[in-house]
């Protein structure tokens, strides 16, 4: 009743009715279960035409309430949306708040709020639904495209320098709608490229700026097609000095410094919120120029959407916090994509290496005594190898530790500030996931050589085994078994002796093989076969091969998810290849008669889930499982045979 009543007072003639209404609307659809009710009372098609309302603020709050429910409703809603044409509206407003921009329309007579700019309140709000839209549904971006909306975002992001949250609502907008989007890139003209320059030189040191600084950055490499091979090494350049800004400042230290310096601003109103004051707490929380962290003097006191923006004005702690941590998880998300970029040509190569052209992003700003990087990522061996070691033992590695148990003391006896824990959480699993695609792309004297390699197996399990209950965490389970699984892989391949013992393996995959996560169990099922392949090499391990063994078997046969079963299956395969103690303990086991009766089973199987529940891809690699199980089944008959 109330949804319906709220609904018919949008068409109120008084505005101040009708801004009331949506201002309801957009708290109410805060509230997950309340989606479905206004969305079958048409709410899209009611709010849409409000965002061209005569009244600014039913304009305002009309733009907040659609973003309200593009946020809170996911995927599914945001599809509705576009499919309900709200686009159309959105896009008109897009264009003639930027129209009206340099107008600097105040609108005195209807504002209650002093210096309250109507036309930038509105387009944060609208660039904020669109940013959602665009992330959910391709024929937004489409549209995106085909309207032109580029020219009016970027004219946005020129006002930077005095309203940096409407610049860091347009920079997520933009890595949104750039990335792999190529009908975009024709667009990105010298123009647009300086306006991305300009933010990137921007000198401001608060969090909020690294934040912005960082989310260009991420554009920028998500249009990089567009940048002239001579000044691709200088665009790169300039990308990994953001990033390493951004993940060079201790989160957990900050939250403690901030966390102090809101007490005494609450405590000594007067005197903590001078402007000097704000600076001596960012001066000891962000780097100094020569890259050093700046020490504090004891006893002085200086889907995710960031919504850091809609927190109070109250809270400008906990928004630089906020910022801060965004920023961190924003430049280790773009250095993953940078790490499984396709490599060009050596010809390629030559020129970008050799190019001492630096027309784009002043290339002289991050020049050989920043100590970056001079050449692109991974475009070359000893481009990775500059990488590895500038960032994974300074930056990435760091980021991968639990969090400041202090700092994650301080917000779970803060409201305010206890949402911060999941994204301190969310940084170390994409440290983690940044990690695995290094190890990936790159090879053992990059990483730093065996003995480097050792540390970094003994840092996993102490993350892993450290605490006194097993972590439970599907998102982080999935990240460390990742890095883990990709680690082990290439230590294995060098011959490396693993410090993990058979029995932490086995332990790992026992309790992550109840894992809700499929990923998780595909991680620890394989990584259970590369140290049981290498331990097949070894003497005197046929009864650690057997327990081995008989877990991947029980998994093969009793695992619901198909593709787990096919890890399994390759996994035996791998630790029972080769070697007489393999042989013994698959005699002792009873492998070979066990899989036998196991591959009709897995066939039918096949046939029955297959297609209804699996990919192409997925079912491809079922199908080489399947052919390799005939072949393994032959290949352990010949053994019995020969043995005989």
């Amino acid at each position: 009743e109330s949804a319906s009543l709220v609904s018919l007072q949008l068409q109120h003639p008084s505005a101040e009715v009708r801004e009331f209404a949506c201002a309801s609307i957009s708290k109410l659809l805060q509230q997950k279960h309340l989606i479905p009710t206004f969305l079958h009372r048409d709410v899209v098609r009611c709010l849409g035409p409000m965002l061209l309302d005569h009244s600014l603020a039913v304009r305002e709050t009309a733009a907040g309430a659609l973003r309200n429910l593009s946020a809170c409703g996911g995927f599914d809603v945001c599809d509705d949306m576009v499919t309900k044409d709200i686009m159309t509206p959105l896009v008109a407003l897009l264009k003639e708040c930027s129209a009206g921009l340099d107008a600097n329309q105040l609108s005195p007579k209807k504002c209650k709020e002093r210096n309250k700019n109507y036309v930038e309140d509105i387009a944060n709000e609208a660039i904020n639904l669109l940013w959602n839209v665009c992330e959910c549904n391709s024929t937004a971006v489409s549209i995106f495209n085909k309207e032109g909306c580029l020219e009016a975002v970027l004219h946005y992001m020129k006002k930077f320098s005095t309203n940096v949250d409407l610049a860091i609502s347009v920079a997520n907008c933009l890595q949104a709608v750039t990335e792999d989007n190529p009908e975009l890139l024709s667009s990105f003209n010298s123009s647009a490229q300086q306006v991305l320059e300009s933010v990137l030189l921007c000198p401001e040191r608060t969090m909020k700026h690294i934040l912005l600084r960082t989310l260009i950055a991420g554009t920028i490499w998500n249009i990089k097609d567009t940048i002239p091979p001579g000044s691709l090494a200088s665009m790169v350049n300039a990308i990994l000095k953001i990033f390493s800004e951004s993940l060079e400042v201790d989160a957990g230290e900050t939250i403690i410094r901030l966390s102090e310096a809101e007490k005494n601003r609450v405590k000594f109103p007067a005197e903590a919120e001078t402007e000097e004051t704000m600076n001596d707490v960012i001066d000891n929380c962000v780097l100094s120029e020569d890259n050093e962290m700046e020490e504090i003097p004891k006893g002085k006191v200086g889907q995710e959407n960031d919504i850091s923006d809609l927190l109070p004005s109250n809270k400008w702690e906990l928004k630089e916090v906020t910022s801060l941590l965004m920023a961190q998880q924003t430049a280790l998300e773009v250095i993953v994509n940078m790490c499984c970029s396709e490599d060009p040509s050596d010809d390629d190569w030559e020129e970008l290496s050799s190019s001492d052209e630096s027309d784009l992003f002043m290339e002289n700003s991050y020049n050989e005594g920043s100590g970056l990087l001079m050449s692109p990522l991974c475009l070359s061996d000893e481009v990775n190898s500059a990488f590895l070691n500038y960032l994974i033992p300074k930056k990435i590695l760091e980021k991968t530790a639990f969090p400041n148990s202090v700092a994650l003391d301080i917000c779970m006896h803060n409201p305010s500030w206890k949402p911060l824990i999941k994204k301190l959480n969310t940084v170390q699993c994409r440290a983690l996931t940044c990690l695995h695609s290094i190890l990936l792309v790159s090879d053992v004297d990059c990483l730093g050589g065996a003995s480097a390699l050792q540390s970094l197996a003994e840092h996993l399990s102490q993350l892993i085994f450290s605490k006194t209950e097993f972590p439970q965490d599907p998102e982080f389970l999935e990240a460390i078994t990742s890095a883990l699984r990709a680690l082990l892989q290439t230590m294995a391949s060098k011959n490396i002796s693993q410090c993990m013992t058979p029995e932490q393996l086995l332990a790992l995959c026992e309790a992550a093989i109840h894992s809700s996560n499929s990923s998780v169990r595909v991680n620890v099922v394989s990584i259970l076969g590369i140290s049981g392949s290498v331990l097949a090499k070894s003497e005197n391990t046929a009864e650690t091969l057997k327990m081995i063994g008989k877990f991947l078997l029980e998994v093969a046969m009793k695992e619901s998810s198909l593709v787990v079963a096919g890890e399994a299956l390759d996994a035996l395969f791998d630790v029972f290849a080769d070697g007489k103690e393999a042989e013994k303990a698959a005699v002792q086991i009873k492998l070979l008669p066990a899989l036998k009766e196991f591959q009709p089973v897995f066939k039918m199987r096949m046939r029955k889930e297959g297609k209804r529940d699996y990919s192409t891809d997925q079912l491809c690699v079922l199908d080489n499982v399947k052919m390799n199980l005939r072949r393994f089944i032959a290949y352990q008959e010949m053994l019995v045979k020969n043995s005989a």
